[in-house]
């Protein structure tokens, strides 16, 4: 059995905190994996407090990319976690990242340099797959990328000296064993495309696919590019829920309620809960 806790998202009912930022925790048999850190330790903390977490208990924490709302809680948690805690990430992920959203130049990348964070946790970089804890892999980094991406106009990183387009290289998700021959896809912002990140998680596991949950960047997509996309998760015959929420957009979940009449689709929000067994999918 596995179950999700949502800790972190731009939705929340009090005494929950909501930000814009993501943080999920993976309570699986191999071990507890907390995905990404929301966009700041007070909120990322506040949550797990309120939802009964220690992140002393935590097996190995994961980040799926550099983005501020991501890892903006890093600094503040590594001081909670056990001594020698594994943190995985792409090597990529202290490459300032910047966003003209506002319409000045702003840095979105992680707040504080590697040598300034609390030495006690481990970091450990990898661009390929790698298993965290066991029956809990990263997807690595997420090539070839023939779909659309969950891509910005306004992310941008620094490459010498240029400002050039983020090819968010650093985008990786997780796959979890649920149960037998069971998968999970968990994302973080999926900025590398679902489509791409799905065909990536079937070359780390062969297994099927049951559920997809976490952010996968669709808000604002062309209307093509969600119907791709549900005309793909409708060929997934072992699919059965989507679980979403932070930057996914209301029109994958509208469209996949339309069209996906075996799947369950669910809007996440902070405090949700979804277990994962082999007979049955509870969501709270």
């Amino acid at each position: 059995m596995v179950k999700l806790t949502w800790v972190v998202d731009d939705i929340a009912d009090p005494p929950l905190r909501a930000e814009h930022g993501y943080a999920m925790w993976i309570d699986a048999p191999g071990g507890q994996v907390l995905l990404d850190t929301g966009g700041s330790g007070d909120v990322l903390l506040h949550n797990l407090g309120v939802l009964g977490l220690d992140p002393e208990r935590l097996d190995a924490l994961v980040l799926s990319h550099g983005h501020d709302d991501h890892t903006g809680g890093l600094a503040e948690l590594l001081s909670h976690l056990r001594p020698g805690t594994l943190v995985f990430a792409h090597p990529t992920l202290f490459t300032q990242r910047y966003s003209t959203k506002s319409g000045e130049l702003r840095a979105r990348g992680l707040r504080v340099s590697q040598d300034d964070l609390p030495g006690h946790a481990v970091f450990s970089f990898n661009a390929g797959p790698v298993e965290v804890v066991p029956g809990v892999w990263t997807t690595g980094e997420v090539q070839p990328r023939p779909d659309p991406e969950g891509r910005s106009p306004h992310h941008f990183v620094k490459r010498g000296d240029d400002i050039v387009a983020d090819p968010y290289a650093d985008d990786l998700s997780l796959v979890v064993r649920v149960a037998g021959d069971r998968m999970l896809l968990l994302c973080g912002c999926c900025h590398a495309g679902l489509l791409n990140t799905l065909a990536q998680a079937r070359r780390v596991r062969r297994e099927p696919i049951v559920a997809v949950a976490g952010g996968v960047h669709l808000a604002g997509a062309l209307d093509e590019v969600i119907d791709k996309t549900v005309s793909t998760l409708g060929t997934m015959d072992s699919l059965r829920t989507l679980w979403l929420g932070h930057c996914s957009g209301q029109e994958i979940l509208e469209a996949a309620r339309a069209d996906l009449s075996e799947v369950l689709v669910r809007q996440g929000s902070a405090g949700q809960h979804l277990v994962l067994d082999a007979g049955e999918v509870v969501c709270e």
